[in-house]
């Protein structure tokens, strides 16, 4: 009985330090570095939209940029890494484009999200006809 009390007592007071296990967390857009290789000026909002995706951060004030914004957080104390990426338009024309995005860990997170994560959907069943 001690000793599943001292077990509980050191699982408990592990919990919140950070010694536990936490899954990775990436959110937002993750671009592709062949994608932005394909951003060209003079292209409209639809061929971006195309190529990068739906900007992540809409801004009514600013209908002529569009900012795509990715987060990860890999390390056990939570440290979260931040990138922006904004492409900006004139008459609805690409003029410029500046910022960072997660190039080579997008190709290395398709690659390693079914180790780290795991299955998320449930493996179809046969169907059987009736």
């Amino acid at each position: 009985m001690r000793n599943l009390l001292l077990v509980a007592a050191v699982a408990l007071s592990t919990t919140g330090c950070g010694i536990i296990y936490k899954q990775p967390i990436y959110q937002g857009n993750l671009i592709r570095e062949q994608a932005v290789g394909q951003l060209q000026v003079g292209q409209s909002k639809q061929q971006v939209n195309a190529l990068l995706g739906t900007p992540s951060i809409p801004d009514p004030f600013h209908a002529q940029r569009w900012d795509y914004t990715a987060s990860q957080r890999v390390n056990r104390v939570g440290k979260t890494e931040v990138k922006n990426f904004t492409v900006y338009f004139e008459n609805d024309a690409v003029t410029r484009w500046d910022g960072e995005y997660f190039a080579s860990d997008d190709a290395q997170l398709a690659r390693s999200t079914l180790r780290q994560f795991g299955r998320n959907l449930p493996k179809e069943k046969k169907k059987r006809g009736r």
